[in-house]
């Protein structure tokens, strides 16, 4: 039976301003497991999106079906293996305690009245089942939330399309609400400002706090993308509310993939001239990112500390991305509420 016969006689009974409100938090996704056929999945689904890879279709199928698929997920799931937990993918598990403590925080202010569910772009769970959860709790009003601070095509409006997508296969389309980006918001600034502050209480100031964001092509950025400008910003905002000066912060770019020109400079070779230019210690955050990953705990964490060190670094620390954390919880519960004006009710 498909999606839109599941609720026959739902819909004509409710209406728009009735019921909950559903939150969906959404993150990029996770294979299921550490091991080749999960991620041949995974990155079957992940690398086919046309927002991910903007090319020729029937070309970018010979590729990726006849290449990438053969060689990448062995060497994915290898670097996989070295993050997993009890808990499986750290990306998971994090997107799953945010939710949790999200649903706190809003229940705390607006009683039953909201509904919290988290999904994932690519994998599991999915973003339809999300849309499924809420709905079977009685949401009939949406807004989605991707936790990517700054928009992407890639990343951002491949979760709108995702969306429509889910809500394609539906009798009603519910009010929806899409937040396409949080990238100056002052809470969520704050929050990483005091992340940084805290990692200072413990560990002596680096002479470089590096800002480390996900990369994507050029060419994505020279046809509108506004997502180079936006990390930009939040690069300024961050180091304004830090106070550092121009020599002690800077930006870069991470996991390109391809050989085509991606958004500069690179992480990588940022951190291998650092120390030919007297920056011997370096710590490192990832502002694009709500939640640790592979790309930030074994690419960041683990790889770029080698290729930082073997150039003649001394120091080298990563600061953890902003997960569950309260400040980062409390950013987010105001900023769900600021794009909620006139559903929400105090809780009595």
């Amino acid at each position: 039976m498909s999606k839109a016969a599941q609720h026959p006689t739902s819909v004509g009974s409710g209406n728009s301003g009735e019921g909950p409100v559903g939150i969906l938090i959404t993150n990029l996704g996770t294979p299921d497991a550490p091991t080749r056929g999960a991620l041949r999945r995974y990155l079957k689904e992940f690398l086919w999106d046309p927002r991910v890879v903007e090319a020729p279709r029937w070309l970018w199928w010979l590729v990726l079906n006849g290449i990438i698929l053969n060689v990448r997920p062995s060497r994915s799931a290898a670097a996989y293996r070295k993050i997993w937990t009890e808990d499986g993918s750290p990306l998971l598990f994090h997107t799953r305690d945010q939710a949790h403590h999200l649903q706190a925080a809003m229940s705390a202010n607006h009683g039953d009245s909201v509904l919290v569910e988290f999904a994932m772009r690519y994998g599991n769970p999915s973003i339809d089942a999300g849309i499924e959860s809420l709905w079977q709790r009685g949401a009939r009003r949406f807004l989605v939330l991707p936790l990517y601070p700054q928009y992407s095509g890639p990343a951002s409006a491949s979760t709108f399309d995702a969306i429509g997508a889910a809500f394609r296969q539906r009798r009603w389309v519910p009010p929806l609400r899409f937040v396409s980006d949080y990238h100056d918001h002052p809470a969520y600034i704050s929050a990483l400002a005091n992340s940084v502050r805290q990692h200072w209480q413990s560990h002596p100031k680096a002479q470089r706090l590096l800002l480390s964001y996900h990369g994507e092509p050029q060419r994505y950025v020279d046809r509108g993308d506004p997502y180079y400008q936006q990390c930009r910003r939040s690069s300024e905002l961050l180091a304004q509310a830090l106070a550092l000066g121009a020599d002690e912060w800077s930006f870069c770019f991470q996991s390109r993939f391809g050989r085509e020109p991606w958004l500069q400079p690179y992480a990588d070779e940022t951190l291998k001239a650092l120390p030919a230019e007297g920056v011997t210690s370096v710590q490192v955050i990832c502002p694009g990112f709500s939640a640790d990953c592979l790309e930030t705990i074994e690419e960041i964490g683990m790889e770029n500390r080698d290729t930082f060190m073997d150039a003649g670094g001394e120091r080298y620390e990563y600061i953890p991305c902003l997960n569950a954390g309260d400040r980062h919880i409390a950013a987010l519960r105001q900023i769900v509420e600021e794009n909620l004006a006139g559903w929400l009710r105090r809780a009595n």
